[in-house]
């Protein structure tokens, strides 16, 4: 007798159990397909699979951890800060000024005020407000308030015209009073400074001054810059930001214009105490708490005017754009130059300079 041959196939094994004894095939001796069953998979592959969906999810955690850090940051510089932690740190921010002023003994017992540093400084007596000038740092929007604020119009400040408010006599400064004055008005008005990253200051002052075409700054100093750094001064090509940091580091710090002059120099804080220290990463705080200080309007606000409003506002981007086309002897000229500003404003030279090393290994 022939034995009946089983049937063996690689895709399909005949079905067994309750359904097998019961099926109509079966009973009329028919076998039917039924998928064969995965395999269980092996404990080493199992384990392999999870470590690929942990670094999966840890690289996607890191990646979208930087990318909220750097939201939260933003907004949390825009939010308004609740009034206790503002004085808080306001406190902080006068006693790292105030330590860094006497460990580099720059906190002098001098009976009259630098006439320079007088002419920085404006006057508003009917609040009782007094501001020191730093050159890209808001500083013109500031003189718009203070226009209003000694005229008393209710107008807002967008309305003032931009270049008007560096040619009115009608804000006066702290140098038009006698020096006997100044000091009264020193210990009796409520003083304020607003500082900015001096990195970042820096290539703003360059991209306002040396890329448009303001005269005086894109005749007479880039052909200054020119004849300083090139052989042929009488190319017509704008001046390059090298060039530009080049030029500022062959003058003497007393000697530099007041758009790039580092801020301790121009506004003295470590011999006028300001009674509020703010700052251009936190203006829009800074500056509601010092119009809401003094009495002004209720209405009164910062304004978010920009004279060149097609242009995006030099941020930490652009700055370290820029930085990258500097050698690493000029960057650590540059640091030395304003490593004043950086101690004394809190400003952190060493995070924005592994910013710019990373991008340029």
């Amino acid at each position: 007798m022939k034995q009946k041959r089983e049937m063996s196939c690689p895709e399909w094994i005949v079905c067994t159990g309750r359904e097998a004894l019961h099926g109509p095939d079966i009973q009329r001796g028919r076998q039917i397909p039924c998928k064969r069953p995965h395999p269980s998979p092996s404990w080493e592959n199992m384990v392999d699979k999870v470590f690929q969906k942990v670094f999966i999810f840890l690289v996607l955690t890191l990646i979208l951890g930087s990318l909220l850090s750097g939201v939260f940051y933003k907004w949390q510089t825009k939010m308004m800060i609740p009034k206790e932690d503002w004085l808080m740190s306001q406190v902080y921010r006068r006693d790292t000024l105030n330590s860094t002023c006497l460990m580099n003994n720059l906190s002098h017992s001098q009976s009259k005020l630098k006439h320079d540093v007088a002419t920085r400084i404006f006057v508003e007596h009917n609040h009782k407000f007094i501001y020191c000038e730093v050159p890209k740092v808001g500083c013109s929007n500031w003189k718009k308030i203070i226009l209003l604020l000694t005229l008393n119009l209710s107008r807002k400040a967008n309305e003032v015209h931009h270049d008007l408010i560096h040619q009115t006599p009608l804000i006066k400064r702290l140098s038009s009073y006698p020096s006997d004055y100044q000091e009264k008005l020193l210990t009796s008005y409520t003083k304020v400074m607003f500082t900015r990253d001096p990195l970042e200051r820096l290539v703003s002052a360059y991209r306002d001054k040396l890329l448009h075409s303001e005269p005086y700054y894109s005749i007479t100093v880039a052909n200054e810059i020119k004849a300083t750094c090139r052989k042929n001064e009488n190319s017509t090509e704008k001046v390059t930001f090298q060039e530009f940091v080049n030029f500022i580091l062959t003058k003497k710090q007393e000697h530099l214009d007041i758009h790039w002059k580092p801020m301790f120099l121009l506004c003295d804080p470590c011999n006028i105490h300001y009674d509020i220290m703010g700052k251009f990463e936190t203006l829009e705080q800074d500056s509601e708490h010092v119009l809401r200080n003094i009495g002004a309007p209720e209405d009164m606000h910062y304004p978010n005017f920009k004279k060149y409003g097609s242009e995006k506002r030099t941020s930490d981007d652009i700055t370290l754009e820029y930085l990258r086309k500097l050698s690493s002897e000029q960057i650590e000229k540059i640091k030395k130059l304003y490593q004043m500003d950086f101690a004394l404003f809190n400003y952190p030279y060493d995070l924005k300079m592994n910013l710019y090393e990373t991008d340029t290994v």
